[in-house]
């Protein structure tokens, strides 16, 4: 009896305390925002007026303790990627982006001279080209709303060729870093196969990431940008003067889905990549797979790789 009075009064007291942290001030609500955020920024006193509405408060997520992030991750990947993606994921527009800068010259952005004998690779390149041929690119830093780098941050596996070194000091030396606020950083691939940990080799700050293949844990919502992976081949506009024959809407296409790609047998994207087979039809639904991924994936072989990669192949 003694001890069914222990547990019941137990179970009471941590109830109260769950109730005091939710509503005795442990969230705050809206009554006590103030001027200033928790991180000690100043936010504007209005909203930037190309937006329709405020942004609202998002609090952030927080899961790298969950079992499914420990999977696949070793303790000292896990120290790298908590000092480095996940140091400001609470930044959100209100906290670590500067609207002044954008309410003073518009919607003007700055890319960073680029510097001598660093490497960018062909698609960063495109995408540099593409916003300084833009209305909105300005080459005054003093304009600018919004910064981008030169140094190309596409590929941030170290197995790449397209990999840049020493990436981590090279930003950290920019004289108009500022700990990445107002800064955009492009990212396509991230981490070494089978894990792919999001970490990019340097602190991005409170900058803004514009990713693909972004794990829900790490976005943060109004602030970072989900992007598709895009092949090398990519045009960077619209394709050559000539090629356009029709001008339909919907367009007429004999393939409504097309995938070529390599499958992982094991590690993350695994499970969804080896059931693409499920909905390949070879007529409007092609989706060709390799199973020639990483230098042991014949140790991981299963029965539809010879076919697969005979497919793929020709």
């Amino acid at each position: 009896m003694q001890a069914k009075k222990r547990y019941l009064i137990s179970l009471l007291t941590g109830a109260f305390l769950v109730l005091l942290f939710y509503f005795g001030g442990g969230v705050p609500g809206p009554a006590a925002t103030g001027s200033r955020s928790r991180h000690g920024y100043n936010r504007p006193e209005q909203p930037w007026p190309h937006f329709s509405d405020p942004l609202q408060h998002l609090s952030p997520w927080d899961h790298s303790d969950t079992e499914e992030y420990n999977v696949h991750i070793s303790p000292r990947q896990k120290r790298d990627v908590n000092s480095s993606v996940y140091k400001g994921k609470r930044c959100r527009m209100q906290s670590c982006f500067d609207f002044s800068l954008c309410q003073r010259n518009g919607f003007k952005v700055y890319v960073y001279p680029q510097q001598k004998g660093e490497k960018i690779s062909e698609s960063y390149q495109n995408i540099l080209s593409t916003i300084e041929g833009s209305r909105f690119y300005t080459s005054d830093p003093g304009q600018a709303c919004l910064f981008v780098l030169s140094l190309d941050t596409l590929d941030r596996d170290q197995l790449s060729p397209q990999y840049v070194h020493n990436l981590k000091t090279k930003v950290q030396s920019l004289p108009l870093w500022n700990n990445g606020r107002n800064h955009l950083i492009f990212n396509l691939y991230s981490g070494t196969w089978p894990d792919y940990t999001e970490d990019l080799g340097f602190d991005i700050g409170q900058a803004m990431l514009a990713k693909a293949s972004i794990s829900t844990e790490n976005f943060r919502p109004n602030f970072d940008v989900s992007i598709p992976l895009f092949s090398k081949e990519h045009p960077r506009t619209g394709g050559d003067r000539g090629y356009l024959k029709y001008n339909t809407i919907p367009p007429f296409r004999k393939y409504m889905l097309v995938f070529k790609g390599k499958r992982y047998l094991t590690g993350i994207g695994s499970d969804t990549r080896n059931a693409l087979y499920h909905v390949h039809n070879a007529e409007d639904v092609v989706l060709l797979t390799t199973c020639k991924h990483g230098k042991d994936w014949q140790k991981h072989k299963d029965a539809r790789c010879d076919k697969d990669n005979a497919e793929y192949d020709k």
